[in-house]
């Protein structure tokens, strides 16, 4: 029997601190590695990525009964646009409030960061990070993110979510020459900590857009590799990381 799937209000407050928190180990974890190895990238960019890959997987646990543990615009819209023939996923409304929540969440979580280390408030990212090979690499990362949530999803391996979408970014991090952000809301989040992590305003919709873009080939692809992608599969939010309203128990 399908699990009633939570009202909006709860899935929203558990987007909202899903992605704040994500942000947090992000730009936390940064933090303490620029303090902790000041002279070593490489080594902050160990650290950074080690603390993401556990902190992700931690969440997703945590909240994807909840809401999916989306934490990611992007993923949203792409559970929207792949559910739609068989009336599973969020609506068009959902996406938009989820939206709305992950990146609130993102700007509440780059800003706990900040108190948790004694990084000055008013001070905005002053990275850039822009450029074609950059921005290529956020249509891989984000591409390769959507393509891995969906095909566990809708082929019953959704359990596998966590600890799989935990080590895709944590790989990302490596061999994306963006460090695989992958994600608006938490790109957003970044604009405000001027550290290891951040990333400057104006470098920001490059960034979207390269996600948008590499979403948009994830789920072509999903939709090639797995032409009955509408058919639901397991769709208990225990059990996967987009939890859908089964068609088949709607009266």
């Amino acid at each position: 029997m399908t699990a009633p799937i939570p009202d909006l209000p709860r899935r929203l407050v558990a987007e909202l601190l899903g992605t704040a928190l994500l942000v947090t180990v992000v730009v936390g974890s940064g933090i303490a590695a620029q303090r902790l190895s000041p002279d070593d990238v490489g080594l902050q960019l160990l650290q950074n990525s080690t603390a993401t890959v556990l902190g992700l997987t931690v969440l997703i646990l945590m909240f994807g009964p909840v809401s999916g543990a989306h934490f990611n615009p992007v993923v949203s819209a792409a559970d929207w646009l792949l559910g739609r023939r068989a009336g599973t996923g969020l609506t068009g409304r959902d996406v938009v409030a989820y939206t709305g929540a992950q990146i609130v969440g993102g700007a509440v979580g780059a800003l706990l960061a900040n108190l948790m280390f004694g990084v000055e408030f008013s001070r905005l990212a002053a990275t850039e990070r822009t450029g074609a090979p950059l921005w290529l690499g956020e249509v891989v990362a984000t591409a390769g993110l959507v393509a891995l949530i969906f095909t566990l999803a809708r082929t019953g391996r959704g359990a596998l979510a966590a600890p799989a979408v935990g080590a895709y970014i944590g790989a990302a991090y490596w061999f994306t020459s963006s460090t695989s952000f992958a994600n608006p809301a938490v790109t957003v989040g970044r604009v405000f900590s001027d550290t290891f992590a951040g990333i400057a305003p104006g470098s920001v919709p490059g960034f979207v857009l390269a996600q948008v873009i590499g979403a948009a080939l994830g789920v072509a692809l999903v939709r090639y590799l797995h032409p009955d992608v509408g058919t639901p599969e397991d769709t208990t939010p225990a059990n996967v990381v987009i939890p859908h309203a089964d068609p088949r128990s709607t009266p």
